[in-house]
């Protein structure tokens, strides 16, 4: 995994690396190509007006995504999925520590979830990722395929480390409800086939 403490350099020497990555985290949040575009280059717009409160030798990969997680939130898009954003409480327990507990290198052995994705299709993963609320769907994209740390995560969402390991295990546990339901069961198939009777 790289490293992306300690980050100096010109806005596009530090910027320009993280556009396809960003692009690809916007449209999971957007579910839109050109939705998608519009928030990344919003938020490269945002990313170089405010590059002077950066602080060089910082995190800047954990800073420009949360640049543009929060355009994400005041978009029409993000305030639509508000409702998702508003959570529970979600404390540390020692579920969470057994669950998700290690950082991302740690957990490059196989577990429950690795066994269970490298069984299912892709195109059905992506549609289960689809189904979740924003803030579960987010945090597993981070961790698994930005493969931030949990001090990376924690700072572009913007909450302590405790609740990204409490909220990982949460997304991973609907993550894996989702998988294990048969189709006709998920929430995006069912809509489909009550919207299917009531044209009947």
């Amino acid at each position: 995994m790289a490293n992306y403490a300690g980050d100096t350099g010109t806005f596009e020497q530090l910027a320009l690396p993280h556009f396809a990555s960003l692009y690809n985290f916007a449209c999971w949040l957007t579910r839109d190509r050109v939705a998608a575009e519009d928030l990344v280059q919003e938020a490269f717009l945002k990313a170089l007006k405010g590059f002077s409160s950066y602080q060089q030798g910082t995190n800047f990969r954990a800073w420009i995504y949360r640049i543009l997680r929060n355009s994400f939130l005041t978009s029409r898009a993000g305030l639509l999925a508000g409702a998702d954003l508003s959570l529970d409480s979600e404390e540390f327990s020692q579920e969470a520590v057994d669950g998700v507990g290690m950082e991302p290198e740690a957990r490059a052995a196989q577990t429950p979830e690795s066994i269970l994705f490298a069984r299912i299709e892709q195109e059905t993963i992506q549609q289960a990722l689809e189904e979740l609320p924003v803030h579960f769907r987010e945090i597993i994209l981070l961790c698994d395929l930005e493969e931030m740390s949990y001090h990376e995560i924690s700072l572009t969402l913007g909450i302590p480390q405790g609740t990204v390991m409490s909220r990982l295990f949460r997304a991973r546990k609907a993550m894996r409800n989702l998988l294990a339901a048969p189709p006709e069961m998920r929430p995006e198939a069912s809509a489909g086939e009550r919207n299917e009777r009531s044209s009947r």
